[in-house]
């Protein structure tokens, strides 16, 4: 088996057209001739094909909400069972994981606006900005990935690495209110400009979860335990105690910290040993 490429292929620019998956394959931008996900495990995924095979997805041009692969019944291409995360969807996840870009094709029988006429068009480099498990429209849990546009000042040959530190109003209310100080390991971590935490929505922001810039959806941590989280190594009960970490996570009687969002990140971001 060939040694799967994070990138463009040689002589298949951005935009290029083919008749076929056999023709797809020939090229190298998408090698599986049925198989939506190309890529092994924990080495990563190197492309994906969107042509509608599964319910779940919604395609915003530069913002894709892509379904993982499994749970169906072959015949009737229902979902009949639960995904899990292994095989292309665990590629998928390294991805965001290890920064790799994935090729993403679109087909025709997508029904998007951004899809092609006929047969399938490479459509750039994406980059696996989050990925989550939710139950989909069969009842079934499914794993989502939000791939968000690589542009080609972003691109340079191997990993890329994006990470993204946002800092809102709210965040930084949240963070002053706890000066600075790690509320699960209480670290504050100073540099030559002054005190360093991180603001972490506990349900993001970026749709389909939608969740508030308020107070009571974010926490101050510091870059390790902000990465644990958003990851889903570290989990939160609704009384504040971790799984994941020792000890209870540290609290301001002045922060209120919604429960309801604690239980959306719980479920939405299992921990590994809580899943499959």
């Amino acid at each position: 088996m060939a040694e799967p490429i994070f990138g463009h292929i040689p002589g298949h620019p951005e935009g290029s057209c083919f008749d076929s998956r056999e023709a797809l394959s020939r090229a190298g931008v998408h090698r599986p001739r049925i198989a939506g996900i190309s890529g092994r495990g924990r080495e990563g995924a190197d492309s994906v094909v969107l042509a509608g095979g599964y319910e779940d997805w919604d395609d915003f041009g530069e913002e894709i909400l892509y379904t993982g692969h499994g749970g169906r019944d072959q015949e009737s291409k229902r979902q009949v069972g639960h995904q899990t995360l292994t095989r292309g969807n665990l590629a998928l996840a390294t991805n965001r994981l290890s920064g790799l870009p994935v090729r993403v094709i679109r087909g025709a029988r997508l029904h998007s606006s951004y899809s092609p006429a006929a047969g399938y068009r490479y459509d750039g480099l994406y980059f696996v900005d989050d990925y989550w498990r939710e139950r989909g429209r069969s009842g079934f849990y499914i794993w989502r990935y939000r791939l968000v546009k690589l542009h080609n000042s972003h691109f340079q040959e191997g990993p890329v690495i994006m990470r993204t530190v946002c800092m809102t109003e709210a965040g930084r209310q949240v963070i002053a209110l706890y000066h600075h100080r790690c509320q699960i390991c209480r670290t504050r971590l100073e540099s030559p400009t002054g005190p360093y935490a991180e603001a972490v929505h506990i349900r993001p922001l970026a749709r389909p979860h939608s969740g508030p810039d308020t107070p009571e959806n974010i926490l101050c941590l510091c870059p390790n335990h902000a990465l644990l989280f958003s990851f889903g190594n570290i989990a939160i009960a609704d009384d504040f105690t971790l799984t994941g970490h020792e000890g209870q996570l540290f609290t301001d009687f002045r922060h209120h910290i919604s429960k309801e969002h604690l239980r959306y990140r719980r479920d939405h971001y299992p921990r590994a040993s809580d899943v499959d």
